[in-house]
């Protein structure tokens, strides 16, 4: 029986399929896609044993070696885990490197077991990986952007969540773009963050939107870098600027940098932990700029810091912080914002504030 292939990948992307990486978990790890669950055919080490017989003795020993390894009960568990994939997952797919024997395999294991002829992704992940990259230069060359700019703390993201024809690409890249901007669970890989981010594009395509909204970056959000055929478009594209008050963008900063950071520390590391690690962040983050800061400047800030993480602590009061953020803003942010704001003064199309912005957009 000739068992079924996927080779529709755009509409894979659109429809969320739930897909099944049967690819050893070091593959896994280096980069996948989202709505995926990572059941090995075969474990790390094995993988690496395989690899060895095959170059050493070639493909009919590197097999036997495989049927070796996991005949018996390794199969069985293997296959348990697979079934339970299927039934939690009827309309999903597998895929394995290249689409070749790992994932044939693993299809014809499910069968075996279940009688459904669970599809799999012609030519495996390293197609879909391609069809993706490539997604992302027609992408770059059929949108028409439009660049959401602002002070730090003006609540660019804020105006982006709001609007369905927008991207997040510090969302995608798992970090909020500034000094202060690392999460407490890490950035994703690059291959990950660039996968997510043309799946976003592929769905901005096929909506009714003609233009899409960005926020405007650097050439790295965190250590996560933007395709560079995407960077020139948004670097050349119309800019809209949110402009806010000094007071809004204080109140802005203290509820993303210090009330939500400090909630998803305790989330992952409890009330007592999860305050340390986030005090530690937040000293930290600001000892990396201490160079740009001057000494002075970095020790008067620090210290208005400390103060603020104790009364917090203390109280769970975030109001002391609005000492060192304004401070933060002011000398540090502002200053480069100028700077870089003059270069691109000429493709300016709009400004105004939050609700002005909001509704010129949409």
């Amino acid at each position: 029986m000739e068992l079924p292939e996927i080779s529709d990948f755009r509409e894979l992307f659109l429809s969320d399929i739930p897909l099944l990486d049967v690819r050893a978990p070091v593959e896994f790890a280096a980069g996948a896609f989202p709505h995926t669950e990572n059941l090995p055919l075969l474990e790390d080490k094995e993988r690496h044993l395989i690899g060895i017989r095959y170059k050493e003795n070639g493909q009919e020993a590197a097999i036997e070696l495989g049927r070796q390894l996991i005949d018996g009960q390794p199969k069985a568990e293997r296959t348990a885990a697979w079934k339970d994939f299927v039934a939690r997952h009827p309309e999903g797919a597998l895929y394995c490197f290249r689409g070749g024997m790992r994932s044939k395999i693993s299809q014809e294991w499910i069968h075996e077991a279940t009688g459904v002829a669970y599809p799999r992704i012609k030519g495996g992940y390293k197609a879909l990986r391609n069809f993706l990259l490539n997604e992302i230069e027609v992408s770059c060359q059929e949108i028409e952007p439009i660049i959401l700019g602002g002070r730090t703390g003006a609540g660019k993201t804020i105006v982006l969540r709001k609007l369905a024809n927008s991207i997040d690409l510090e969302g995608l890249a798992w970090h909020r773009g500034s000094a202060f901007g690392r999460h407490a669970t890490p950035q994703p890989t690059q291959i990950d963050f660039e996968n997510r981010l043309a799946i976003e594009l592929i769905r901005h395509r096929a909506s009714s939107h003609a233009k899409l909204i960005l926020e405007d970056e650097s050439k790295a959000v965190g250590s996560r870098h933007l395709p560079p055929i995407l960077y020139e478009r948004m670097s050349a594209s119309p800019l809209v600027m949110l402009d806010v008050s000094l007071e809004e963008r204080i109140h802005n900063s203290i509820q993303e940098y210090v009330i939500e950071a400090l909630r998803e520390y305790q989330n992952i590391y409890g009330e007592e932990n999860g305050f340390q690690k986030w005090a530690e962040y937040a000293t930290e983050s600001l000892k990396k700029i201490s160079r740009r800061l001057g000494g002075v400047r970095y020790k008067e800030m620090n210290d208005k810091l400390q103060h603020a993480i104790q009364i917090l602590k203390r109280t769970g009061a975030a109001d002391a912080h609005a000492d060192w953020i304004s401070q933060l803003l002011t000398d540090y942010y502002d200053p480069m914002y100028d700077y870089q704001i003059a270069r691109k003064s000429n493709r300016i199309i709009f400004s105004g504030d939050m609700k002005q912005v909001e509704e010129y957009l949409r």
